[in-house]
């Protein structure tokens, strides 16, 4: 099992959604909110607050949390793994970021468009979850 954050960031009714780059180790090309793997010696808050400066740019003083999610699980059969996520929402003070090399695009986009993307698996149940839809 391998324990996962994944942050939802939203400003002005939308939610930003990053495409993931062929070097990463999994689900390249696809769709995903901030995301990183849980590490010791932290808590999934700490994670998502690293994770969301990392592959945004954004600082703390950007940010603020909205709600934490219960832990969801996710089982991807091709891969052979499950995914133990940490979910978190986040309003952001501005939607000009600064991607890092995990990522070659990102988008802001409505929650009803999420269906048009190629995501990570559990993602949209992610992001309704969150915000109680």
């Amino acid at each position: 099992m391998t324990h996962v954050i994944t942050a939802i960031l939203t400003k002005d009714g939308e939610i930003l959604i990053l495409k993931r780059g062929h070097r990463v180790s999994t689900y390249r090309g696809r769709w995903a909110g901030v995301s990183g793997y849980l590490e010791e010696n932290e808590t999934p808050l700490e994670r998502a607050m690293k994770e969301i400066e990392e592959e945004t740019g954004l600082k703390n003083n950007e940010i603020k949390l909205i709600r934490e999610g219960e832990v969801m699980e996710f089982i991807d059969e091709n891969n052979g793994r499950i995914w133990r996520v940490h979910p978190f929402l986040f309003e952001v003070k501005r939607k000009k970021i600064k991607i890092d090399w995990e990522h070659e695009e990102y988008r802001w986009i409505d929650v009803e468009d999420i269906d048009k993307y190629e995501t990570v698996p559990g993602l949209k149940k992610v992001i309704l979850t969150l915000l109680n839809l």
